[in-house]
């Protein structure tokens, strides 16, 4: 399973409007795909109460991972997205 890190670039961290519009993203890809802090469980990146949950504020590091063809494709948008300050947005 591919995996891929991230760092956080929205200045308050992943809180309703980013994780929101990152939810939607991964919830249009055609694979499963997890996000995760380090040593923490992987969540579903497809909802928003994961996100939430997960607690991910500016400059920490997630891994995600994704299962299924487009895997890598899949992934490597949603670091983009990640890596973007979706505040300033």
């Amino acid at each position: 399973m591919p995996e891929r890190e991230a760092t956080i670039a929205s200045r308050v961290g992943l809180h309703a409007r980013p994780a929101s519009i990152f939810v939607e993203a991964a919830s249009k890809l055609p694979v499963t795909v997890t996000i995760r802090k380090a040593g923490g469980t992987p969540l579903n990146a497809g909802s928003i109460l994961s996100l939430l949950a997960l607690g991910a504020s500016h400059g920490d590091v997630v891994t995600l991972a994704a299962e299924g063809d487009g895997a890598d494709d899949a992934l490597e948008q949603l670091v983009t997205l990640l890596e973007t300050d979706l505040d300033a947005e």
